[in-house]
């Protein structure tokens, strides 16, 4: 069975592909080179890994569709006044679209990657290891693509994979997280944004209309967000509430204002993973931020709507929402707007 890893260059990819080849797998290498301002250190670790594990070891430029299909959307979606998750089209369209497909015309029989999450008899689960679980990044995936996709770690903690990875003699067994925007690298959001946007100062006003502070442009805020808020007035703290894209305008409101608060939502974009499973659960969870509690909704695909049994906090149009029963991940789907 020839497979072929991911390698990122950090130690969850890197302990994935010791655990294939200690299972005897014919394995190959693969580094991502998606965008100019990616660490050439985590090329260089990847590289190192390969030869130590002594895999065959590539590099594939795919800078132009991760232009096309990753930064056209987070640029189009700031500008809407949406908070875009690029993770999630990333994973969809790049590692799992583009790579994936090249990968099988290539000869490969299967594409493993280091996230943490499980796939058991083609359906994606997730992680045993709860607080590295990233199932929130791959609903958009495909359900026929999970038949040739292997995520070696999914049944194991973090301090294991480290454990692994040193106990191997792995350069990278300490190495940190990257916490950059999919393949953005150390870039600051607002550096990145500045590039493709142009600022343009508007007005930070609250719930009754009067004026807070200013801003430099709506689309650095999200919805929920309290800091990096210029606000000298006092009173606060205070919360983006509501942004008017077309007025350049931030509507804030203290904690606890009921216009914080969404209870019903419109979700675009759904994809179902387990419609069986869907089709007989009335109501499931579902997270609406990554490593959020998960919290119990009722969703109607025909409306595409979902409906939070409570009132739920800080919801931003543009993330991603995704469907739980148990460990299964049953689809998800991208946050339009608030209903009430």
């Amino acid at each position: 069975m020839k497979i072929t890893v991911l390698l990122s260059g950090g130690v969850d990819s890197s302990t994935s592909a010791l655990i294939l080849k200690e299972k005897g797998f014919k394995i190959t290498g693969i580094y991502l080179n998606c965008y100019k301002f990616c660490n050439p250190q985590d090329a260089e670790d990847a590289r190192k890994i390969a030869n130590i594990l002594n895999i065959p070891f590539y590099v594939f430029d795919l800078t132009e569709d991760f232009e096309d299909k990753v930064i056209n959307y987070m640029i189009r979606t700031y500008k809407q006044g949406l908070t875009p998750n690029p993770d999630v089209y990333c994973n969809q369209f790049i590692k799992f679209g583009i790579f994936f497909d090249k990968a099988l015309k290539l000869g490969f029989d299967s594409v493993a990657s280091g996230h943490y999450a499980r796939n058991i008899d083609n359906s994606l689960l997730k992680a045993k290891d709860e607080n590295k679980d990233q199932t929130y990044f791959l609903w958009s995936v495909e359900k026929e693509k999970f038949k040739k996709i292997i995520f070696p770690i999914g049944d194991l903690f973090k301090p294991e994979v480290r454990q692994i990875a040193k106990a191997n003699n792995l350069p990278v067994a300490e190495k940190k997280e990257s916490m950059g925007i999919c393949f953005i690298g150390t870039v600051k959001l607002k550096e990145f944004l500045n590039r493709y946007l142009q600022p343009k100062e508007g007005k930070i006003i609250d719930t009754e209309g009067k004026i807070l502070g200013t801003h430099p442009g709506y689309f650095y805020f999200t919805e929920g967000q309290r800091h990096g808020l210029n606000i000298k007035t006092g009173g606060g703290p205070y919360y983006v509430a509501q942004k008017i894209p077309e007025e350049n305008l931030i509507i804030v409101a203290k904690e606890n204002h009921p216009l914080l608060y969404t209870k019903k939502i419109e979700v675009t974009e759904i994809n179902i993973l387990e419609p069986e499973i869907f089709k007989k659960e009335e109501i499931i969870e579902a997270r609406f931020r990554h490593r959020q509690p998960l919290v119990k909704a009722k969703v109607n695909l025909n409306e595409k709507t979902v409906e939070f049994l409570e009132a739920q906090k800080m919801v931003a149009p543009g993330q991603s929402i995704v469907f739980y029963h148990k460990d299964y991940v049953l689809g998800g789907g991208v946050i339009l707007k608030k209903i009430e």
